[in-house]
């Protein structure tokens, strides 16, 4: 016989997984990624794994369940964030991070990045 808790998160769990195929599609176009359907399948289907890993597997370690149910998501994020980035070329000639350039150059730096000029703290104590 099947229990009504089970009953009742396969459901949620497969109207969880409609809402997040729909969720992501509709991202995906929003910012014109390439393939939303395909980036939607791999969200919903990577959770859909884990929800049946949860129903029918259980022996199966809730933390691994967590983790497949996540993978499609953080792909999809990572990706998402990549794709957003904007194009512009490195500029070899500064160090990242500092807009006005402020005088370091890659030359002025050590191997570490640390800039070879003497610190102004240099003979303070840290604490």
């Amino acid at each position: 016989m099947v229990s009504v808790t089970s009953t009742t998160v396969a459901a949620l769990g497969v109207a969880g997984i409609a809402a997040l195929f729909a969720i992501v599609y509709w991202d995906a176009r929003r910012i014109e990624m390439g393939r939303p359907r395909l980036w939607a399948a791999v969200a919903s289907g990577a959770a859909a794994v884990g929800l049946a890993l949860y129903l029918f597997v259980p022996t199966a370690p809730m933390t691994g369940v967590i983790m497949t149910s996540n993978t499609g998501l953080v792909l999809y994020t990572f990706e998402r964030e990549v794709s957003t980035e904007e194009d512009d070329p490195a500029d070899p000639g500064w160090l990242p991070n500092d807009s006005a350039g402020g005088g370091k150059t890659l030359e002025s730096t050590g191997s570490s990045g640390e800039s070879s000029e003497p610190s102004s703290d240099a003979g303070k104590e840290r604490v």
